[in-house]
C-alpha cells in the first residue's frame, strides 16, 4: 500500500496548508484534477475553485484558490497559488 501524499499549499502571504493527505482534488485551468498516492509526475496551471484535501484516517480541508501552478512528483504535491481563502468556493 502506498503512503500518504505530502501536500504544501502556498499563497504570496502565507503557507495555507502543509501536511499529509490521502488524496486531493484541485481546480486545474481546464477542469478538476484528482491526485492519489503514486500519481505520475505532473505540472498544471491552477484555475479558480475549491481545493479539497482528504486527510489520512478521515476528515478533510477545503480552500478556495485562484490561479497558480500545481506540481506532483514522488508523492510530493506543491500548489503555489495567487490567492487562497480558508472558505470553500
Amino acid at each position: 500500500m502506498a503512503g500518504p501524499l505530502s501536500v504544501r499549499v502556498v499563497s504570496p502571504d502565507r503557507i495555507v496548508f502543509e501536511g499529509k493527505a490521502a488524496s486531493l482534488v484541485a481546480p486545474a485551468w481546464d477542469g478538476k484534477v484528482g491526485v492519489l498516492p503514486r500519481h505520475a509526475p505532473m505540472l498544471t496551471l491552477v484555475g479558480s475553485g475549491e481545493l479539497s484535501i482528504d486527510r489520512p484516517g478521515g476528515g478533510s480541508d477545503s480552500f478556495h484558490v485562484d490561479g497558480g501552478v500545481l506540481k506532483v512528483e514522488r508523492d510530493q504535491v506543491t500548489l503555489l497559488t495567487e490567492y487562497a481563502d480558508d472558505r470553500p468556493a
